[in-house]
């Protein structure tokens, strides 16, 4: 009975232990997915591709037995950002595009290689669709 009750505890404290990592896997995450986001918006790549190489990078990071959603993705990036400003220098103003999914940030405009602005756009379409 007393072999069965550490076995128990034992399991519970491991249990508890890996519950308790999975706020600083997410931060982790979430940080690497706003490196990418940022450099590649900076870089001048439109909100579209950054995005989808973001999203790539965080659902690889996630060790958990559910994937990562879209729109928990849009969280971490922005949490990243907004916590650590002196890292991600002027990434703020790319952030609104991650919850409307516009092109146009402030004046600037995402164009395609040809310099005319992307008209592929589908709006119809659930940008955090699986």
């Amino acid at each position: 009975m007393a072999m069965q009750r550490a076995q128990l505890l034992s399991a519970l404290l491991i249990g508890l232990s890996g519950v308790a990592a999975l706020p600083a896997a997410a931060n982790e995450a979430g940080r690497k997915g706003a490196e990418v986001y940022c450099f590649m918006r900076e870089s001048g790549n439109p909100h579209n591709v950054s995005w989808d190489a973001a999203y790539s990078r965080i659902k690889r990071q996630g060790s958990g037995l559910f994937k990562t959603s879209p729109k928990h993705a849009a969280v971490l990036i922005t949490e990243s950002v907004v916590t650590d400003r002196k890292s991600f220098g002027n990434c703020g103003k790319y952030l609104g595009a991650l919850y409307s999914g516009a092109q146009v940030v402030g004046e600037e405009i995402d164009t395609d290689v040809s310099g005319e602005a992307d008209t592929n756009a589908d709006s119809s379409s659930d940008r955090y669709s699986y």
